[in-house]
């Protein structure tokens, strides 16, 4: 799964000379938390937050209402926004899990998308992410969620799909990561759909060196 396949495309792009409370209020409007900052080509100039438009709280207890808002009224994007140098961004043709890296290692919550002249094409956000996940995971889908767990070598993987074939199981979805405090091993999620429990159950167990973990229906 790509970037380009999970980010918005055209978000609302604001200028660096709009006013804070106006960025404020398309925030609020949109239900949106971030808001590129651009020139006319579109050209990346900067982000903004919600986070960056909150003043902060030593100042707010310095202020009564109206002098808040008179704070506020005098600050513009440019006054607020992360500067473009230190904004983090992606490519559109960059896989889902390279963005959740780059968002997970730096504790951000979108990045723009932009092009090979810095214009923005697009914007993904650690919401986007989520529900990419959901959907590699077979969630909108009723079926069977097994976990299995097998040892890290050649030919276990194969085993498994041997039984999955001979039963003729569909799978929806398949996801792997290394166990739980158990060095060597791998769990391996499966989502499979118009199957019982007890079947699956009784036909992995019979691979050899592999254990069933877990099974559970997911509606």
């Amino acid at each position: 799964m790509l970037v380009k396949e999970r980010m918005t495309r055209h978000p609302i792009i604001i200028s660096s000379n709009t006013k804070a409370t106006e960025a404020q209020q398309i925030m609020a409007e949109n239900q949106i938390r971030h808001l590129p900052v651009a020139s006319d080509g579109k050209r990346l100039e900067g982000l903004v937050t919600r986070t960056r438009l909150a003043l902060k709280p030593d100042l707010l207890g310095s202020l009564n209402m109206w002098e808040i808002s008179r704070q506020l009224g005098n600050l513009t994007v440019k006054d607020v926004m992360v500067k473009k140098e230190d904004v983090l961004t992606i490519g559109a043709n960059r896989t889902i899990e390279r963005a959740a890296k780059i968002m997970a290692d730096h504790k951000i919550g979108c990045l723009p998308v932009i092009d090979a002249d810095g214009a923005v094409e697009g914007i993904i956000s650690e919401v986007d992410v989520l529900h990419s996940y959901q959907e590699l995971m077979g969630l909108p889908v009723d079926g069977l969620r097994v976990t299995v767990r097998m040892p890290n070598r050649q030919g276990e993987f194969a085993k498994l799909m041997k039984v999955m074939a001979e039963n003729r199981w569909g799978v929806m979805a398949v996801g792997t990561y290394p166990s739980f405090r158990r060095e060597g091993f791998y769990d391996v999620v499966l989502k499979i759909p118009d199957t019982a429990e007890a079947e699956v159950r009784a036909a992995f167990s019979q691979i050899d060196g592999q254990e069933v973990v877990d099974v559970r229906d997911v509606v």
